[in-house]
């Protein structure tokens, strides 16, 4: 049974040198996952079982098997790389439709704005509403939609302001002229903020603070607006005037209790926006102070939004996708989605970096980045290969002394056969 016994074991041999070569040929694979050849033993049997005399009649390959150990993490700078730290596999779908799982993390978007692979296989997860709100049902593919924000006009403004208590009332008479610094002595201080029309035009509104009383229960503040050189005009009483108690604290606008005071204003010449013919900007003076400093604008926010067009994305370790737009905004457009098994080892491998479910693996469960049983992920960064070439090579070694052994084995046979056809 020599002949069998070493032909077996060239035919291992063989499978294990395949094995190797493809680990080494994958070293540089992202994502790659190095396998072994495991071996059994081969027993001839009869009618009665196996006698305790009987050699054996050779091996056989018994499986190879992944190791799903995670390889080490390379930085790219791409903010389309993704690693993922411990277990957890991407979820991709390949161009005919079939659901695959992947630890490749370099991805890319395509002409469409799908997020792929570099086979053209679509990224799975969850997308974000208008809102940026993410539904977690079903994954499906991840695309970049809304790759830029519409205009909206200010129509809110909060302006916190610190007045200088030791202002003296200006000499100068008259409603301060826009920007006109000849007649400068008729305020005490001015502050700017922009603001936008319909059309996501830039106007700048400013505010000229004039002190005009003081008493002991407290100074007033008269207070003049512009927009483009063009004074403002209000529902209410105008100018606007600030009445601070004696701590220093904003008492009361307009004589009544603080709160947001309409200020409208058009665009000369007209630009075909909403303030073309009227917009009106609530502006809120609230948790504006007079105390003995200088004045300065303490806080200043406005709901307008510029339009802008998409810059850049960031993702976050639990996955979610933020993108960046030129006018300084940021929206939550999707989040990536992580699978894993019960039995990862039990994956079928499908070439191309890509694996697919089994009965042995078990059912994929589907969690966010970081939760359940799934580890978190690191942008601008790729996994690599687990191969480790120092282990490899030396196992190359050993299966070619090991193939050469029996290789002599069937040499040593033939010399025997040999041997008896010449008594």
């Amino acid at each position: 049974m020599g002949f069998q016994q070493g032909l077996s074991g060239l035919n291992a041999a063989s499978v294990q040198l395949d094995t190797i070569g493809n680990n080494v040929a994958n070293a540089s694979t992202v994502g790659f996952k190095s396998s072994r050849t495991e071996f059994g033993d081969l027993y001839g049997q009869t009618l009665y079982g196996i006698t305790a005399t009987t050699p054996g009649i050779g091996v056989q390959v018994q499986g190879i098997t992944q190791n799903m150990t995670s390889g080490n993490i390379e930085t790219t700078g791409r903010s389309l790389d993704l690693a993922i730290n411990n277990s957890g596999f991407f979820i991709v779908q390949t161009p005919n439709g079939t659901q695959a799982y992947t630890r490749n993390g370099e991805f890319q978007v395509n002409n469409q704005g799908y997020i792929v692979g570099t086979s053209g296989n679509y990224l799975q997860g969850w997308t974000a509403n208008a809102a940026g709100g993410i539904s977690y049902g079903p994954v499906g593919k991840l695309q970049l939609t809304n790759t830029s924000i519409s205009p909206v006009p200010t129509s809110k403004l909060s302006l916190a302001v610190q007045l200088n208590s030791n202002s003296t009332t200006p000499t100068g008479t008259g409603i301060p002229p826009y920007n006109n610094p000849a007649v400068s002595t008729s305020y005490n201080w001015s502050n700017n903020q922009t603001v936008y029309d319909s059309l996501g035009n830039s106007h700048q509104m400013v505010f000229y603070y004039t002190l005009t009383s003081q008493a002991a229960t407290g100074n007033t503040w008269t207070v003049n607006a512009y927009v483009d050189g063009n004074q403002v005009t209000s529902t209410g009483t105008y100018p606007l005037t600030l009445g601070y108690n004696t701590n220093g604290l904003l008492s009361t606008v307009n004589g009544a209790a603080p709160g947001a005071v309409p200020l409208s204003f058009t665009i000369a010449p007209p630009n075909g926006s909403s303030a073309s013919t009227s917009q009106t900007v609530n502006v809120n003076f609230a948790n504006s102070t007079q105390i003995a400093q200088q004045s300065a604008t303490l806080s200043a926010t406005q709901d307008g939004i510029a339009p802008g067009t998409l810059q850049s994305i960031n993702i976050s370790s639990n996955g979610t996708i933020q993108a960046s737009f030129s006018n300084s905004q940021t929206k939550t457009i999707g989040q990536v989605a992580l699978a894993n098994f019960v039995n990862p080892q039990g994956l079928q491998a499908m070439g191309g970096n890509l694996w697919s479910e089994t009965n042995n693996s078990g059912t994929p469960t589907t969690n966010v980045p970081g939760t359940g049983n799934t580890g978190t992920l690191s942008a601008g960064q790729v996994e690599d290969s687990n191969v480790n070439l120092t282990n490899e090579l030396v196992n190359m070694i050993t299966t070619q002394r090991y193939y050469q052994a029996n290789a002599q084995t069937v040499k040593t046979q033939d010399t025997l056969i040999q041997t008896l056809l010449n008594i």
